[in-house]
Order: C-alpha cells, then sequence, then structure tokens
C-alpha cells in the first residue's frame, strides 16, 4: 500500500514522502498515529499544496534556530557542583543540568538536544554541542565551579 507520510518516521522516511508499505502496518499502525495517509489522486494534490507550506515553516526554523546558535554560542553558562580536591566532581554534570542552565539563562532547550559524549566529571570549562535543528549544531561554552 502507497502512503503519504505526515511526519518523519525513523527507518521510514521523511515527511511528505511518499512509500510503499505492508497493508497491515499502513491500516494499524501508521494512519491510526495519524503518521500517513492513503497516497490516492486526491490526497496527492493536497500533498503538493502541504509541501510548499511545509517549505516556508522549514525555511522560518531554520532561520531562527541560526538565529538561537548565534546567541548560545556567545553565552557562558556556569554550574556549581560539589567537588573533591583534585578537581574531580563527586557525581557528574548531564545534558538536564545543562538544560537547566540554559533555561536559567532564558533559552528553552530541550535535554535531547544537547550532546554530550560523555557526562562531565571535572572542574574547569568544557565545549559541548547543541543541535538545533538537522543542519545546525553549535558549541555552548559550560563552566563547572566548585561548590
Amino acid at each position: 500500500m502507497k502512503v503519504i507520510l505526515k511526519e518523519d518516521v525513523n527507518n521510514l522516511g521523511d515527511m511528505g514522502a511518499i512509500v510503499n508499505v505492508a497493508n497491515g502496518f499502513a491500516r494499524n499502525y501508521l494512519i491510526p498515529q495519524k503518521l500517513a495517509v492513503e497516497a490516492n489522486p486526491r490526497n496527492i494534490k493536497a500533498l503538493e499544496h502541504e509541501k510548499r507550506i511545509i517549505m516556508e515553516k522549514i525555511k522560518k526554523l531554520k532561520v531562527s534556530a541560526g538565529d538561537l546558535a548565534t546567541k548560545i554560542s556567545a553565552i557562558t553558562i556556569s554550574l556549581k557542583a560539589k567537588a573533591g580536591e583534585e578537581g574531580k566532581l563527586f557525581g557528574s554534570v548531564t545534558n538536564k543540568d545543562i538544560a537547566e542552565g540554559l533555561s536559567s539563562e532564558g533559552f528553552e532547550i530541550d535535554r535531547r538536544k544537547i550532546i554530550l559524549d560523555n557526562p562531565i566529571k571535572k572542574i574547569g570549562e568544557h565545549t559541548v554541542k547543541v543541535k538545533l535543528h538537522p543542519e545546525i549544531t553549535t558549541d555552548l561554552k559550560v563552566e563547572v565551579l566548585s561548590t
């Protein structure tokens, strides 16, 4: 069965793509979850109109993500944590802590968009990647201080 994806679906396709899937998968999962609609001539025509609207929306999101990236790369957030004598933390600083630090600065960023290879376990200045858009990633400076 051919369906038009209304949202991005992992391992299947991006929003607006016409894909061929098993009938049961389409009827039992994609269509009831409103992730897809059947690809008939009427829906395909409506898709062309929606694609133009979606492209405009994507452009606006990309521009706003670029502006946000510029603002985030210019700031340094300071986080306080308990540490031992050698500068090692009791525990660690995670992406959740960084997201809370950003929200105190006025930036509401989802913690899943903050990319940490490993949790921060030492005092000092660290650089963390923040993925604001699939094409836009920026660096954030995080300074970990001892309490």
